[in-house]
């Protein structure tokens, strides 16, 4: 495979960027449910501390992995798990991906 041009690689920060933005909102929404208890006092202080420590740790940290990593990776995962949509990839950067993002949907698959 031939090295990326200039205005694919930067497509692909623009995508991964993106897509971290959008992988990062849903797996905060158990979190935000969680504020939503503490505000209504159904959940302790110390219990949300642990939710937020747990997100934290688990969540929050593979998606910095996963999206400051290897763009194409990160851009093809996105593209195979329905984070983006392939129709708002350029057809230059989704021809590049092509090869992970198939990859990616064999593994999700399996």
């Amino acid at each position: 495979m031939e090295p990326p041009t200039k205005a694919v690689k930067r497509a692909l920060r623009e995508l991964a960027a993106r897509a971290h933005g959008e992988d990062l909102r849903r797996a905060l929404l158990p979190v935000s449910t969680a504020f939503d208890r503490w505000r209504a006092e159904q959940l302790g202080s110390g219990d949300l501390a642990q939710i937020i420590h747990e997100f934290h740790d688990g969540p929050a940290r593979e998606l910095y992995k996963l999206y400051n990593g290897d763009h194409r990776w990160a851009v093809a995962y996105a593209i195979a798990n329905g984070i983006l949509s392939v129709d708002a990839v350029p057809a230059d950067v989704l021809e590049y991906c092509r090869p992970a993002i198939e990859l990616f949907k064999e593994r999700r698959d399996e």
